[in-house]
């Protein structure tokens, strides 16, 4: 884990602040965006999953932007 350096503060309201270096503060928003990611694929992998073959995929994908192009035209 990275070593933080929070420094803690009270507004004029008497709230509690945390002040952190720009840096410290880009790494947690990086760390929580890949933890995101984490929650996200393991989510996914939990879901009941149908695989086909890149060929038949992409004979999918073709036909329907063909199907999709034309209705444009």
């Amino acid at each position: 884990m990275k070593k933080l350096h929070p420094q803690f503060v009270k507004d004029n309201t008497g709230k509690n602040l945390v002040i952190l270096l720009q840096k410290e503060y880009n790494f947690i928003l990086e760390e929580l965006d890949e933890l995101e990611d984490i929650r996200l694929y393991d989510k996914a992998k939990k879901r009941k999953q149908i695989f086909i073959d890149a060929a038949d995929a992409f004979k999918e994908i073709e036909k329907k932007r063909k199907k999709h192009v034309s209705i444009k035209n």
